[in-house]
């Protein structure tokens, strides 16, 4: 955790909205008291964009969920009024099997346009079983890095995929060694500056039971969100640094009883 990253939360829509149910979901979190402290962003459908746009609140900033030939331009983005971008998604990465060449081609593209990029990185439950998680991840990393030349406008998202909606939860341990090591690769690969600077997501069945307790982690700097987003428990994870009331009064009760 550091006070020099702000921290982050993307909520992923994925393909589980239309005009309805984005109006709900704009109806809770505009009425919301949302921390000031925490950048807050939805990835939205391509054909959505505009219209998510038009009816979030301005503080609160949308995504598209790709960019590539033939399907959505960067510029197209933008132009929507979007000014970021999910790129290597696992479910990209697993699903439609983009290579780290590919995903380093649409980063790089997208780089040049200015628009700002969230960059996935996932590990399977066969890296993990396998024992090469490192390896991956680095991999993964190594490719990325190539392709990015402004660092200033891209966060990294790690994914545990052994960890979504599997019924498995990754431990706090475990989610800070993954982002230890993403932190480290960037400091001996890359620069202090870009390690200290540059925010790491975790990403794995994060909901407002585990949020807060994760979110006080070293290496930690926000969340990329599933399901969640669609329920008003996209709030108590945009809030998950803001101290609650009963923390409050611990805080300024005396041992005593009385207040401060």
């Amino acid at each position: 955790m550091s006070s020099q990253r702000k921290f982050f939360v993307i909520g992923n829509w994925k393909m589980n909205v239309d005009k309805a149910r984005i109006d709900n979901i704009v109806k809770f979190m505009s009425a919301a008291s949302l921390d000031p402290n925490t950048e807050a962003v939805v990835g939205c459908p391509s054909c959505y964009l505009s219209y998510a746009r038009q009816r979030l609140p301005d503080e609160i900033a949308v995504a598209a969920q790709n960019c590539y030939k033939r399907e959505i331009s960067p510029a197209m983005i933008l132009d929507s009024g979007c000014e970021w971008v999910i790129l290597g998604h696992p479910e990209r990465r697993t699903i439609f099997k983009e290579s780290d060449q590919l995903i380093a081609e649409k980063v790089a593209h997208a780089q040049q346009t200015g628009i700002k990029i969230i960059a996935c990185l996932c590990e399977t439950s066969e890296d993990r079983e396998e024992g090469r998680t490192d390896d991956v991840l680095f991999g993964q990393m190594k490719s990325l890095a190539a392709s990015i030349s402004d660092w200033s406008r891209v966060v990294i998202a790690f994914e545990a995929l052994w960890a979504s909606n599997t019924g498995v939860l990754a431990t706090a341990a475990q989610v800070q060694e993954a982002l230890a090591k993403l932190r480290h690769w960037l400091r001996a690969n890359v620069s202090d500056k870009v390690a200290n600077s540059t925010r790491i997501l975790y990403a794995g069945s994060v909901s407002s039971s585990n949020c807060r307790e994760l979110a006080q982690l070293e290496d930690l700097d926000g969340f990329l969100v599933g399901s969640a987003a669609l329920r008003p428990d996209i709030v108590d994870i945009i809030n998950a640094r803001r101290p609650d009331v009963s923390s409050l009064i611990a805080h300024f009760d005396r041992p005593d009883g009385r207040r401060a």
